[in-house]
């Protein structure tokens, strides 16, 4: 009974831990870019009023969670190639690969884990 608890806990996709961070990115600066690329159109973010995209999900709280996509860790040597060109992570996301760089991703990673 206790592990079949723990196990249906573990697959809750909440973490119990802190927010995950990336000490090297610039959380202002992710803002921006997710503001200049679109972000917002198919998602919700706090921080960017307009467009309130209800396609995808919404990013708040992305930090806590234990997955991204169709089930990838959400760490982020994870999900900063996945910012960049999801497809090439996830086999069938529906996410486009964005124009972004390698450190605008970081960047936005950052931002993203500070929510």
């Amino acid at each position: 009974m206790i592990l079949t608890t723990l196990a249906l806990a573990a697959c809750s996709g909440a973490v119990d831990s802190p927010a995950r961070s990336v000490p090297s990115g610039d959380p202002e600066h992710g803002l921006e870019v997710m503001s200049r690329v679109g972000c917002g159109s198919c998602h919700a973010i706090p921080g960017i009023d307009w467009p309130e995209g209800r396609v995808g999900p919404s990013l708040d709280g992305l930090g806590r969670r234990a997955l991204i996509g169709s089930g990838l860790p959400n760490r982020p040597e994870t999900l900063i190639p996945y910012l960049v060109d999801a497809p090439s992570v996830d086999e069938g996301s529906p996410m486009p690969p964005m124009p972004i760089s390698e450190e605008e991703a970081r960047d936005i990673a950052a931002y993203l884990y500070g929510l």
